[in-house]
C-alpha cells in the first residue's frame, strides 16, 4: 500500500516493502523541485526587448537616427579644409592629396569600422566605451567590485555563448589571464575611465567648434562683423542651448531629422554643383597615389595636416554611443543612403572649388556656396551646429548616469525627461559645468583652428581606445580568426595610430585641453571608485552571518513591534546583513514584525526587465525576515517606479508573490496526484501489481492529501496576512549614512585620498551612493549614522 508522506514543501511516494508498488511515469522529481521564484519569472521572460524587425519600423528608426546620430559628423564640412590647410595651399595637387585622404578616411573608419564592425559589439543594443567594458565583464570576471551573483548569470540578457570551436582554447586562455591578473583589471577600468572622460571632453568641444564655425559664416555677408563679435554671438547661442536642456530631448528625433536631412541635401547638392562647375577632374583623387605624392612634397607638414583631416570623422563615436536608441540595421541604412553620400559629395565639391580658388581656403564652406543659397544655408548651418551640439551634450548626460550607476562617479541629480525613452536624462550640475567650460573655451581660443587641435585629440584617442577594446572582444568573445584580427590591427589600428600621432603634435597649441579635462575627470572618478570599493570590501568583511541573525532574532530580550522595516544594503554577495544592522541592534533592541533586507545591485549590463527582483527567506521561517536583491542595469532608472507605482508597493507585491510561490511545488503535486487518482484509470491500476487497493485506502489517501493541502493553504494565508498587517501598520526605510575615514596606521597617501579628497566629493554630492534615494519616500526614510575605518 502506498503511503503518502507529507513534508514541509513536498509530497513523495514511498514504496512499502513487499507491496511491489510501481509508480506511474510522472515527473515527480520535477514536481518536487523547490522552485525559485526568480526561475519562474525568468522563464516567462523572453530576453531583451528587441525592436520590431518590420522594414517600416527600421526605415522609421533610420529617419530618426539622422536627426540624432549624425549631427556631429555632418557639420564637419564647415571647418575641415580650413583646419587642414592652416598655412594655405602650397601646391594645386595638395588638394587632391587631402581629398584622397578624406575619401579613404571616411570610408575606412566611420563606414567600414564603425558601421559594419564596431556596431556588432553592442551590449544588448547599447554602445559606447562603458558598453564595451560591460560586454567584457560579462564574459570574464574582471570587475573590481565583487557585486556579481551567480544568479545574475541567469538573467536572460546576461547569457553567454561559449559554443566550442577551434578558437575556444585561445579565448579561454585570454579570459583566464585577465581574471587572474589584478593589473589587467585595473588597466581595463583605467582605460574605460579615460575613454569616458575623453567623450565628456568631446561634449565640451563639439558645441564650441560647431557653433563658432557656423556663426563665422556671417563674415561673408558683412565686413563690419569682427572676430570678437562672432565669438560673443556664439557664446549667446551656447548659453541659450544649455538653458533649454532642462526641457529634455523628448521627440528629438522627429524634431531634428527634417533639419538634418535638409542640411545633408544642401551640402550634397552644393557639392554636386561645385563639382560640375569648377573642376570635375578631382574625382581622380580616388587614386591613393595622390596621398603618397602629397606626403613626398610636404613631408612633416603633410603629417601635421592630418590633424585637420581627422576632423572629417568627428562624431563616429556618437554613432556607436547612440546605438541603444535605434537598431544596428537602421543606422547602417541611414549612413549608407544619406550621410555617407552627402559627405562625400560635399568634400569633393569643396575640393573642386578650391582648385580654382586656392586663396579662399580659410572660408571654404561659405565661399563655395552659390550667392542665392547663402542665407538659407547659413540658417540651416546654425540649426545643424546646434543639433550636433545637442547630440554630444545628451550623450554626456547619459555617460555620467552610467558612471554613477557603476560606482565610478559621485552621485549627482539625474532627471529623466521622458516617459517613453529611458535613455533621455538631464543632469543639472553637469549641464551648468559644461556651459561654463564651453564659454571658457570659446572665449579663450576664439578660432576653430585652435579648437580643432584640441578636438582632434579627443576624437582620435577615443577611437583608438574603442578599437583596442574591440580587438580584445574579437579574440575573447567573437573568437575571430587570428589572421583577420591581425589584418584589422594592421589597417584600422595603424591608421588611427598615425592620426593620433599627428594630433598629439599640436599638444601645446590647444591639444592639451581634452587631456586636462580627462585628467580632472579621471581623478574624480578614481577617488570615488577607489573608496567606493574599499567601503564595499569593509562591509563584506564585517557583515553579520545568517547564524548571527538567528541569534539576534531568538534573543528573549528582543521586542518585535508592528510594521514593515526595509533595511537597505549595498551588499549582494551571500549575507546581506551589513555592519549597520549590528550597529542598529546594539542601540535599538526592537525589530519590526516583517523585515526585508534590500540590496540594490547595479549590474554591468544595459538593462534588467522582468527579472529585477530576487527574493530569498532568512531562517527561521516564523521570524518573517527576507532578503531581496533589486537589480538595475546602467541604463535603467529607478524613477520608473514613481511613474507607475511606488517602489515599496511593488516590493510588497513581489514579496507576497514569492511567499505564494514557495507553496507552488506542493500544490502542483497535490493537484497532479488528485487528477491521476480521479481521472486516470491506467494510473490507478498501475499502482498495485500484486494487491488491489480497496476503496477505503483511496479515501484515506484522499483525506490525507486534502488535510495536507488545507494545512499549507492555512500557513500561506497566515503569512500573507502577516505581511498585510505589517504593511498597514507602516513602513520605515533604514539607510546607512556612513562616514569613512582612514585608519590611524594608514599611509599619508591613503589618508589624503579618503579623509580629504573623497570627503570633499562626498560633501558636494548626493547623500545616497546608490539608487535608494530615488525610489523611496523621504518622509519614511531613517538614516543610521556609522563611521567606517578603512
Amino acid at each position: 500500500m502506498a503511503n503518502i508522506v507529507a513534508e514541509d514543501n513536498s509530497i513523495s511516494l514511498e514504496r512499502v516493502e513487499g507491496q511491489g508498488l510501481v509508480a506511474n511515469k510522472l515527473s515527480w522529481n520535477k514536481l518536487m523541485h523547490r522552485s525559485n521564484p526568480f526561475d519562474i519569472e525568468s522563464r516567462c521572460h523572453n530576453g531583451h526587448a528587441s525592436k520590431d524587425k518590420d522594414w517600416r519600423v527600421i526605415l522609421h528608426l533610420a529617419l530618426q537616427s539622422i536627426g540624432i546620430a549624425y549631427g556631429d559628423i555632418g557639420t564637419s564640412p564647415l571647418y575641415v579644409y580650413a583646419s587642414t590647410f592652416t598655412r594655405g595651399i602650397n601646391h594645386e595637387d595638395d588638394i587632391l592629396g587631402v581629398l584622397s585622404l578624406i575619401l579613404y578616411t571616411l570610408t575606412l573608419i566611420p563606414l567600414i569600422n564603425y558601421i559594419f564592425i564596431i556596431l556588432r559589439a553592442n551590449d544588448n543594443g547599447d554602445g559606447g566605451t562603458l558598453a564595451l567594458y560591460s560586454l567584457i565583464c560579462k564574459y570574464a570576471k574582471v570587475g573590481l567590485t565583487p557585486s556579481e551573483q551567480e544568479d545574475d548569470m541567469e538573467v536572460s540578457n546576461f547569457q553567454r555563448d561559449d559554443l566550442p570551436n577551434e578558437r575556444l582554447k585561445r579565448a579561454s586562455r585570454i579570459k583566464y589571464k585577465l581574471e587572474k591578473s589584478q593589473f589587467a583589471k585595473y588597466f581595463l577600468l583605467f582605460a574605460t575611465m579615460l575613454g569616458t572622460s575623453m567623450v565628456i571632453g568631446d561634449g565640451v568641444l563639439t558645441p564650441c567648434i560647431s557653433v563658432l564655425s557656423a556663426v563665422g559664416g556671417i563674415k561673408q555677408s558683412t565686413s563690419t562683423m569682427t572676430e570678437d563679435m562672432i565669438v560673443w554671438i556664439s557664446v549667446g547661442i551656447l548659453v541659450c542651448l544649455f538653458m533649454v536642456q532642462r526641457f529634455g530631448t523628448d521627440k528629438v528625433g522627429y524634431t531634428f531629422a527634417p533639419i538634418t536631412c535638409l542640411w545633408f541635401a544642401l551640402i550634397g547638392g552644393i557639392g554636386v554643383y561645385n563639382y560640375i562647375s569648377f573642376d570635375p577632374t578631382v574625382i581622380k583623387a580616388i587614386n591613393p597615389k595622390y596621398i603618397v605624392d602629397y606626403f613626398r612634397r610636404n613631408k612633416a607638414e603633410a603629417w601635421i595636416s592630418l590633424g585637420g583631416v581627422v576632423l572629417t570623422i568627428t562624431g563616429s563615436e556618437a554613432l556607436f554611443a547612440d546605438a541603444g536608441h535605434f537598431t544596428v540595421r537602421s543606422i547602417q541604412i541611414s549612413m549608407c543612403t544619406v550621410t555617407y553620400p552627402a559627405l562625400i559629395m560635399a568634400y569633393i565639391g569643396q575640393a573642386s572649388f578650391l582648385r580654382k580658388h586656392t586663396n579662399l581656403v580659410s572660408d571654404t564652406f561659405y565661399k563655395s556656396i552659390p550667392d542665392r543659397l547663402y542665407w538659407p544655408v547659413f540658417v540651416v548651418a546654425i540649426a545643424a551646429s546646434i543639433i550636433a551640439s545637442q547630440a554630444m551634450i545628451s550623450g554626456t548626460f547619459s555617460i555620467i548616469q552610467q558612471s554613477v550607476s557603476l560606482g565610478c562617479f559621485p552621485r549627482v541629480k539625474i532627471t529623466h525627461t521622458s516617459t517613453k525613452y529611458r535613455g533621455q536624462v538631464y543632469v543639472p550640475e553637469a549641464n551648468y559645468l559644461l556651459m561654463l567650460a564651453c564659454i571658457g573655451v570659446t572665449l579663450g581660443f576664439k578660432t576653430t583652428a585652435k579648437i580643432g587641435n584640441a578636438y582632434g585629440i579627443a576624437v582620435v584617442f577615443v577611437m583608438t581606445l574603442t578599437s583596442s577594446f574591440l580587438v580584445l572582444i574579437m579574440l575573447m568573445i567573437w573568437k575571430t580568426h587570428l589572421l583577420l584580427v591581425i589584418s584589422y590591427v594592421a589597417s584600422i589600428g595603424t591608421l588611427e595610430l598615425i592620426y593620433l600621432s599627428s594630433v598629439l603634435y599640436k599638444f601645446d597649441q590647444g591639444g592639451y585641453l581634452p587631456l586636462a579635462f580627462a585628467l580632472a575627470l579621471m581623478s574624480i572618478m578614481f577617488v570615488w571608485n577607489d573608496v567606493h570599493r574599499r567601503k564595499y570590501h569593509y562591509e563584506l568583511k564585517h557583515k553579520i552571518s545568517t547564524e548571527g541573525v538567528k541569534d539576534i532574532v531568538n534573543d528573549p530580550m528582543l521586542f518585535r513591534i508592528p510594521g514593515l522595516a526595509i533595511f537597505h544594503s549595498e551588499l549582494v554577495q551571500g549575507s546581506c546583513f551589513t555592519p549597520m544592522f549590528k550597529h542598529y541592534m546594539l542601540n535599538v533592541r526592537a525589530l519590526h514584525s516583517v523585515l526585508v533586507f534590500v540590496s540594490i545591485n547595479s549590474l554591468p549590463i544595459s538593462d534588467v526587465e522582468e527579472e529585477r527582483f530576487l527574493f530569498s527567506r532568512v531562517e527561521p521561517k516564523e521570524a518573517n525576515i527576507f532578503h531581496c536583491v533589486v537589480r538595475f542595469g546602467y541604463t535603467d532608472y529607478a524613477q520608473e517606479y514613481e511613474q507607475e507605482a511606488p517602489f515599496e508597493r511593488v516590493l510588497v507585491t513581489k514579496l507576497k508573490e514569492f511567499v505564494k510561490q514557495e507553496f507552488l511545488p506542493t500544490n502542483m503535486i497535490v493537484h497532479q496526484y488528485e487528477e491521476q487518482l480521479e481521472d486516470n484509470e491506467e494510473f490507478r491500476q498501475g499502482l498495485v501489481i500484486e494487491n488491489e487497493i480497496d476503496q477505503q485506502d483511496h479515501e484515506d489517501q484522499r483525506n490525507l492529501v486534502e488535510d495536507q493541502q488545507k494545512q499549507h493553504e492555512g500557513t500561506l494565508e497566515r503569512e500573507i496576512e502577516a505581511i498585510d498587517r505589517a504593511w498597514n501598520a507602516g513602513i520605515v526605510h533604514l539607510i546607512g549614512d556612513n562616514q569613512v575615514i582612514a585608519s590611524k596606521d594608514s599611509a599619508i597617501g591613503k589618508k589624503l585620498l579618503i579623509n580629504y579628497a573623497y570627503d570633499f566629493l562626498r560633501k558636494n554630492s548626493r547623500q545616497c551612493d546608490n539608487n535608494v534615494f530615488d525610489i523611496i519616500p523621504h518622509k519614511r526614510m531613517l538614516k543610521i549614522g556609522m563611521t567606517y575605518e578603512l
